[in-house]
């Protein structure tokens, strides 16, 4: 094979642009530094212009040619005055305005993603030839070395917190201007909760526990369904206990407001059928993905979910029927639960998305509720494993006065936040229509928490 010289992709003129554009307006360091930080560019004393330029931005001075390069003397970038003086003037001359900053700043951080593609690359080429780990592991690491590249959440070193800070006062310049639900959180689409929960964030892990039949598996498809029709996302379902059939049939009668007994047995009125075509085309206009491969294990659900574009949102019913991937040595299935549910905190930070979780309650929380109807679930609850609790960002649990005498009491459910990493707590009283397989909000329904 023949030998040629490969030299690290960057763009010279992209760099100059960026730092020249900045110059000319200082308001652009805003923008670019949604794009890019200072370990993108390829030129040592391009990052250390625009590191000194963060520093500008933060302590409120402004970023002229002449303090600029002040700094840079005294910081050693440059030998002296002259050195400093003729570069930075190249840079503001070199660009003929500042209204095409952000394309160069793509144009940058496109350049920064193939050098890490290259040295993923290289990683991966070394692993395969050591062969020293299981090949479906050395796989697996591969694939998620590139995804995380190009979905730009690839681990690398320490962050400056001036990288950190300049995103914080854009992210709050965002919410000042009209926060959307991609900067505060996806909404649930029950208006009452969340007022509480202000919104699914990215990368927040959120359980939903209850006990049998209180409608976990309908809350998180109401959930799901409403995200997915709003937002234009996609909305992944990997439901371990159900199939895909039982499923959609549980969104149509939501959907269509049919009873769901009707769907089963097949007895659907004649005037439902209307009801019926117009929910499943509004489904079919959604994109929600249903897996229902019992048993699966995190390293699957990673390399299925890695390929949807778009995702918007998770949601695994039910945790506790997860496949542990580490057996521990102990057979202990409360250290395989913890193992799992770490595993899907990690899972939706590196994704940028919420997952909601699905969680049984212990047998003992079950019986209390069969002797006490108004027992409601507390933390402690939460089968199998404490470290649920400490791994989750929210956790929400519905309680109802199920094994009560009331008919009208059966038909209201308490959706108690019970853990909130990001805002309050508080319960939030909402409808049950069972015979819909829905959850809807009452007026007037937000309660005080007594946590």
């Amino acid at each position: 094979m023949e030998e040629f010289d490969k030299k690290l992709p960057f763009s010279l003129d992209a760099e100059q642009s960026v730092l020249g554009s900045i110059l000319i307006d200082p308001n652009k360091l805003g923008d670019v530094a949604q794009i890019i930080n200072s370990d993108d560019f390829y030129i040592d004393e391009h990052k250390e212009i625009f590191s000194e330029m963060q520093s500008f931005s933060l302590q409120s001075r402004n970023i002229d040619v002449v303090t600029l390069i002040d700094e840079l003397v005294k910081g050693g970038v440059y030998p002296d005055d002259a050195a400093a003086r003729t570069y930075i003037k190249l840079l503001v001359s070199i660009v003929p305005g500042s209204s095409n900053a952000k394309d160069y700043a793509k144009i940058v951080k496109e350049k920064s993603t193939l050098r890490k593609l290259i040295n993923a690359g290289e990683e991966i080429v070394n692993s395969a030839y050591a062969a020293q780990d299981d090949v479906s592991l050395l796989a697996d690491r591969a694939e998620q070395s590139i995804f995380e590249i190009a979905s730009g959440n690839e681990s690398r070193d320490f962050i400056h917190i001036k990288d950190a800070l300049i995103k914080t006062y854009a992210h709050l310049d965002e919410l000042k201007g009209g926060a959307t639900e991609d900067v505060v959180g996806i909404k649930t689409g029950f208006s009452d909760l969340d007022r509480v929960l202000v919104g699914l964030g990215k990368g927040n892990f959120i359980i939903v526990g209850a006990r049998p039949g209180m409608g976990k598996t309908s809350f998180c498809l109401n959930i799901a369904a409403s995200i997915a029709k709003r937002t234009k996302k996609a909305v992944c379902i990997f439901s371990l206990e159900m199939s895909d059939e039982e499923l959609v049939s549980r969104m149509l009668s939501s959907e269509a407001m049919i009873d769901s007994r009707d769907l089963r047995t097949g007895m659907i009125k004649p005037e439902d059928w209307e009801k019926l075509a117009q929910a499943a085309s509004q489904l079919s206009e959604t994109d929600i993905y249903i897996d229902d491969t019992t048993g699966i294990g995190l390293t699957a659900m990673k390399a299925k979910l890695r390929r949807v574009k778009n995702l918007g949102l998770v949601v695994i019913d039910y945790l506790q029927l997860m496949e542990s991937e580490t057996k521990r040595k102990d057979g202990s299935r409360v250290n395989e639960i913890g193992d799992i549910s770490r595993g899907i905190k990690i899972l939706a930070k590196e994704l940028g998305v919420p997952v909601i979780a699905c969680s049984q309650l212990s047998r003992g929380a079950e019986k209390e509720g069969k002797k006490e109807s108004g027992r409601k679930p507390m933390l402690s609850d939460l089968r199998d494993s404490g470290a649920i609790e400490q791994d989750a960002d929210m956790v929400l649990f519905l309680s109802r006065d199920y094994y009560g005498e009331d008919p009208e009491k059966k038909n209201l459910v308490d959706v108690i936040v019970a853990k909130n990493r990001h805002g309050e707590r508080g319960t939030v009283q909402m409808s049950w229509l069972e015979q819909y397989t829905k959850f809807s909000t009452l007026d007037a329904s937000l309660k005080e928490g007594g946590f």
